[in-house]
């Protein structure tokens, strides 16, 4: 179990030996779900941080017309419920569905805290981590204000390149940006083939030139676009 946990991000920059010393000192669970198993429910009060050992699990919710829609996959060794664990509102937001057989390592809250306690890597790998998923959730949320695809790819390239710069190389994957932007990854890779064709960017796999500044601007206030 330590050997699977030390991979995990929680425990990045923590020793094996340190691992094992602090999983002794507090109180957890290795619990074991079989696949389409309902892990957590959505509204469900979140009292454990769920490290996933062996395994997926993904997130669903269910729209108004009763449509199930998966909202992400989250593999070993991620956690699971980490953002949701404090707060007023400590409750899962989705429902936590096991899309194979998994291995969970089931922490309680009371644990967690003194884990922070105990081990100030854990606390600061801890806020590192809920402090980027926010930070992505609030890029994601600007991003969903634009209303064509082509005008949250425009957001972001400018963005990147700043006011000077000319060509960038992207660090995320084209499904990271479609995740980020809140599209479709083929909707992505055909907007912005057009706007290889149309010349206003120039794509070399992940380096990307700026060609036409005036026109990503414009793109920023169109409402509706031929992707």
């Amino acid at each position: 179990m330590i050997e699977k946990l030390s991979a995990n991000p929680l425990f990045a920059g923590i020793s094996k030996g340190e691992l094992s010393h602090l999983i002794n000192q507090v109180t957890v669970q290795k619990r074991t779900f079989e696949k389409k198993q309902l892990i957590a429910q959505s509204d469900e009060a979140c009292d454990h941080l769920l490290m996933i050992l062996k395994g997926s699990v993904r997130g669903d919710m269910i729209d108004f017309s009763g449509k199930t829609i998966k909202i992400e996959d989250i593999e070993a060794p991620s956690p699971v419920g980490s953002a949701f664990l404090f707060g007023e509102k400590r409750a899962f937001p989705v429902n936590i569905v096991a899309n194979e057989n998994v291995e969970i390592l089931m922490i309680p809250r009371y644990s967690v805290v003194k884990m922070f306690q105990l081990n100030q890597k854990f606390l600061e790998n801890f806020l590192n981590m809920i402090s980027t998923r926010a930070q992505f959730l609030s890029m994601k949320i600007r991003f969903l204000s634009f209303k064509t695809i082509k005008g949250k790819i425009a957001q972001y390239l400018l963005g990147q390149a700043g006011p000077f710069q000319k060509t960038i190389t992207l660090t995320r994957s084209q499904q990271s940006l479609a995740d980020l932007f809140g599209v479709t990854r083929p909707s992505l890779a055909r907007a912005m083939g057009a706007l290889h064709k149309e010349g206003v960017i120039h794509l070399n796999r992940k380096e990307i030139t700026l060609l036409q500044r005036d026109k990503l601007n414009q793109l920023l206030n169109e409402h509706t676009s031929k992707t």
